[in-house]
């Protein structure tokens, strides 16, 4: 049965906007960007042309000539011999960031209206100066994620029903049955050590062999190291930082140093390279804010930032000691910890936040900073059972200033409530979502 993602939503809603724009999916390379436009062009169009400019180098040379629409459309039957229809064909043009002129081309094509068009690509925030004329005003973008944790929950069985029950329970502040609570925890931890990554999901889905799923993954792992020896600018940096980022996580202080690389290092050095791997998808920043008020954009502190990996099940195979039993039986020690926080990081990016902490020596570190209708929202992460000991939330909540008003501890118990704090287990952060998505997010008690 083939996983089923959120973004056939996005998806059909560019489908059914009329006169849309072309629409481009991109993410990292392995999150499934492929296979879901192909599943929802089989359901939506008469007739599909399909190019892969990886594995069909030679079709570059559709766009070497004029780019007049005309010219385009000829070129496209003739090479591929799909007959399209005016408006009931789509033409797919995956790996695109291979083909910097089939990108120019795209404007041109929207303009002309005769076919509906979608491109894919795993590198385009890296190659895009490669593109003659970007279509600006011509394409829709979509980021793709690996799959999030109710994704991850829908491809191992657990019913709609039960889905609404947690929800329900997130929003009312119910305590959630302890048969569900239990079997829901199970699955979190297995997702810790499986990640979202598609092939990961269907492979232990498939076989529940965690070993082999650890293997999908150091493949994975292994195609991106191959991007960063052909792409990157700065090669022996971009393998430095990628490196370097489970022995970051798995200090107390999450935060990156430069000096891990280097002691000479500086920032002014580095910085393109960390950002050659957040264009590729590859990590998650999360910067530190000044104070946790309004207007977080305004307070990021980007010399201070923790850097998260795309997909924790990845992070837990960069590892040099295998900890997937560990994370499944609950026991993993600091790794469990920063993998577990690394979870959080990709669930809060993929509903749309941006992330960033607070971390001040006065008051401490509090994980994540969400922003709040009135104020901010304050978010941390309890690996053990001591999660009601939290100094740094304790001491932010303290501050009138701030105006706080309510607070989450996401920790392996069930709903709880305690004045400004409520206690949720990890599995609800897949019900956070920014303010004004149409999606819960303030529990309402």
């Amino acid at each position: 049965m083939p996983l089923r993602r959120n973004i056939t939503n996005a998806l059909q809603e560019w489908y059914a906007t009329p006169s849309h724009k072309a629409l481009l999916v991109t993410g990292a390379r392995q999150v499934g960007k492929t296979f879901a436009v192909r599943e929802f062009a089989e359901n939506h169009y008469e007739s599909v042309l399909e190019i892969n400019f990886v594995e069909t180098p030679s079709a570059r040379a559709i766009f070497e000539g004029d780019l007049d629409a005309d010219t385009l459309v000829a070129n496209l039957t003739a090479f591929s011999h799909v007959p399209l229809v005016r408006g009931r064909s789509l033409v797919f043009l995956d790996e695109i960031q291979e083909c910097p002129r089939a990108r120019a081309a795209i404007k041109f094509l929207v303009d002309d209206g005769r076919f509906d068009y979608i491109e894919s690509g795993s590198l385009l925030g890296v190659l895009f100066r490669d593109v003659p004329s970007l279509p600006v005003g011509y394409e829709q973008v979509v980021r793709m994620y690996p799959l999030d944790l109710g994704e991850f929950l829908d491809a191992c069985g657990v019913q709609p029903e039960t889905m609404s029950l947690l929800e329900g329970c997130f929003r009312e502040g119910r305590v959630v049955p302890q048969a569900i609570h239990e079997r829901v925890m199970r699955l979190t931890r297995i997702y810790l050590a499986v990640g979202g990554m598609p092939a990961a999901v269907e492979r232990f889905v498939q076989t529940s062999d965690l070993a082999q799923v650890l293997g999908v993954q150091r493949d994975i792992l292994e195609l991106y190291w191959l991007d960063v020896a052909k792409y990157a600018s700065n090669k022996p940096h971009v393998r430095s930082i990628f490196g370097a980022i489970p022995a970051e996580l798995g200090k107390a202080n999450k935060r990156f140093k430069l000096r891990s690389l280097a002691p000479s290092a500086r920032m002014e050095r580095y910085e393109s390279d960390f950002m050659w791997l957040v264009d590729a998808g590859v990590t998650l920043p999360c910067y530190n804010v000044r104070a946790p008020e309004p207007s977080l954009a305004l307070n990021e502190q980007r010399n201070l930032f923790k850097l998260y990996l795309c997909d924790a099940g990845l992070l837990g195979a960069m590892l040099e000691i295998p900890v997937q039993f560990e994370l499944v039986s609950g026991d993993a020690g600091v790794n469990r910890g920063s993998i577990l926080e690394n979870i959080i990081a990709q669930e809060l990016a993929s509903h749309g936040y941006s992330l960033r902490y607070f971390d001040k020596s006065r008051y401490g570190e509090v994980d994540f900073v969400l922003p709040s209708r009135t104020s901010t929202l304050p978010l941390e992460v309890k690996s053990g059972n001591d999660y009601h000991r939290h100094r740094a939330l304790d001491n932010v909540l303290a501050v009138g200033e701030w105006s706080i008003e309510q607070s989450y501890v996401l920790c392996p118990g069930n709903v709880e409530r305690a004045e400004k704090i409520t206690y949720l287990p990890w599995y609800m952060a897949m019900f956070l979502r920014p303010e004004g998505s149409g999606e819960p997010f303030v529990v309402s008690w």
